[in-house]
């Protein structure tokens, strides 16, 4: 499509990779479906999306940040403090949103989305909420009261909203996830073609209790043969490198403090992953057929619990409660590596899920709402 003029779409996303790789899929949708798109950003000051955006192949015409921060789950001076930045916030979005003019607003949540979407409803700039989980959390719950539409994961979510407010997009996937294959992942991290690989992450900052009962268990994983992807986050990258370095023989282990671009390879080698169970493994491990062992993340809210339940229920996952990690991880991992009829199975039912078009779907609907024909 050509436009005599740039369409301009803001998108407000932060706090988490969760929250912000599916607003990079749809941004990198956006530019093939609308090449004269120009694209802003805003995040939050001092925000975890910074460093993401420098990674990305996206050329957005703009990056701000406003102040934001949390009002639930928190003491009450944290909640005071938030309440002065959320003010703040929405004085400085005010001002951005009239200055961008942009045609529509992509939300995908975060605590800045708060801010950017009440100034973008006082300017009368529609704006579509991408759904990552399957139950929204209190951030969706209050984004949607200013949003025109809500694009889900799965139809699932449909329940939690109005029948005239969602469309199912499917998630948003990126090209590099999208275009990896069994075969460069293999070669990218040097593996053994014909051994079984583990991969093993929590997260953008990581899971320390994921990463202490896999590495308690390191070596009995490595004498049967298994190969591992260990990608450890950074919050505890020292002390595990450390640990690392103390261990006799760590021949087929694989150890990263963090993926970007490469997570994507990293799944496509992999014969089965633990991991948490955030947003991404509803598109992510239907995509490219993996099996998991999830364990959801205890304290927060439903919706990674939600998530597990979602997978699990439907053949592709099992779901661990984190208290029985110690005693059941190991066991379970080579009960299902040891059990290639079983992980095929599994292969299936998650395949059955995949949307691979999610990111396309959700960019059609942001053109709709901005009034253009894509």
């Amino acid at each position: 499509m050509n436009n005599s003029q740039p369409v301009g779409i803001m998108i407000a996303a932060g706090g988490t990779g969760g929250h912000v790789y599916p607003a990079l899929a749809i941004a990198e949708a956006l530019t093939d479906l609308l090449p004269d798109v120009q694209l802003a950003f805003v995040g939050s000051v001092g925000g975890f999306e910074r460093p993401l955006l420098k990674e990305s192949t996206v050329a957005f015409a703009s990056y701000d940040e406003v102040r934001a921060g949390p009002i639930h789950g928190v003491n009450p001076l944290k909640m005071l403090v938030s309440a002065v930045q959320l003010v703040i916030g929405t004085v400085q979005a005010l001002w951005l949103v009239g200055r961008r003019k942009p045609k529509a607003l992509l939300l995908t949540g975060g605590w800045v989305g708060l801010p950017v979407a009440l100034a973008a409803w006082l300017w009368r700039v529609p704006s579509l909420i991408f759904l990552p989980d399957i139950e929204p959390g209190l951030t969706i719950q209050v984004l949607r009261r200013f949003a025109s539409k809500v694009a889900l994961t799965v139809d699932d979510s449909k329940v939690y909203f109005p029948t005239n407010e969602t469309v199912t997009t499917g998630y948003p996937l990126r090209k590099a996830m999208l275009e990896a294959t069994r075969e460069a992942g293999i070669k990218h991290f040097g593996l053994v073609a014909d051994r079984k690989t583990l991969l093993v992450f929590g997260g953008s900052r990581g899971s320390r209790a994921i990463n202490n009962v896999v590495l308690d268990n390191l070596p009995q994983l490595l004498a049967s043969g298994v190969q591992v992807i260990h990608v450890t986050g950074t919050l505890d990258w020292a002390e595990i490198e450390a640990r690392v370095k103390a261990m006799p023989d760590t021949t087929g282990y694989h150890v990263y403090p963090y993926l970007h671009h490469e997570m994507g390879l990293a799944m496509a080698a992999a014969d089965l992953v633990v991991c948490r169970s955030g947003a991404s493994v509803l598109g992510e491990f239907p995509q490219f057929g993996l099996p998991s062992i999830l364990v959801p993340l205890a304290w927060a809210w439903r919706y990674q619990k939600v998530n597990a339940e979602y997978l699990a229920g439907r053949g592709a996952a099992v779901d661990m409660h984190e208290d029985d990690m110690a005693a059941q991880l190991l066991p379970t991992i080579q009960a299902l590596l040891g059990d290639e009829a079983r992980l095929n199975g599994m292969r299936t039912a998650a395949k059955a899920l995949a949307r691979p078009d999610g990111a396309r779907q959700a960019a059609g609907e942001l053109a709709k709402l901005a009034g253009v024909k894509a």
